[in-house]
């Protein structure tokens, strides 16, 4: 019997309105395959190359098979490590540090690795994900200007959608909805 499929993708876009590149930057982190999915001899249908920049998904079997190859800006696949990932990510936080507002969005299907990336685990340190590296560099960069008459606000917000429900992971009550609103001129 043919082998079941796993969908292995998390993307993340990045977006800063820094002046010198206000854009969105789409990037794509491919899974390793899983303990269960090792077990049942389940053939990847995602393949990642970080040299290409691409993303090849594999549908269908022998004769039927068809690849579909897709290009990102940046594409890291199961071998890539955390540090590697944030180096993406690490031009945002000096941006962030200029006083520039940025967005770091994860998503995908459940299990392919949005947390992970994200939070990853604190130990060992090189497991560490997006968000603890970035509070990192955001905070040594403020313990190197101590003692300059430069005052820093840190704001952050920590947003999980799911299930068309937003909530604030970092609230008192993480637990509470947050409404969404739209302004009837504005969107």
């Amino acid at each position: 019997p043919p082998s079941r499929l796993a969908r292995t993708r998390t993307q993340m876009v990045l977006d800063s309105d820094s002046p010198k590149e206000q854009s969105v930057r789409v990037v794509v982190r491919v899974r390793p395959m899983n303990e269960k999915e090792n077990k049942a001899n389940t053939l990847p249908v995602v393949t990642g190359s970080t040299e290409k920049r691409e993303v090849t998904l594999i549908r269908g079997v022998g004769q039927r098979q068809i690849r579909q190859v897709y290009h990102f800006d940046s594409v890291y696949t199961s071998y890539s490590t955390q540090c590697e990932v944030f180096e993406t990510v690490r031009p945002l936080v000096h941006e962030v540090m200029q006083g520039f507002e940025a967005t770091v969005f994860a998503y995908g299907q459940t299990g392919t690795g949005k947390t992970f990336s994200m939070e990853g685990v604190n130990e060992p340190p090189e497991l560490r994900g997006i968000i603890p590296r970035a509070f990192t560099q955001i905070f040594d960069r403020i313990s190197s200007r101590a003692g300059d008459s430069t005052e820093f606000l840190v704001r952050a917000s920590y947003l999980e959608i799911y299930n068309e429900e937003v909530r604030d992971l970092l609230a008192r009550n993480a637990l509470n909805k947050l409404e969404l609103k739209e302004d009837p001129s504005t969107g």
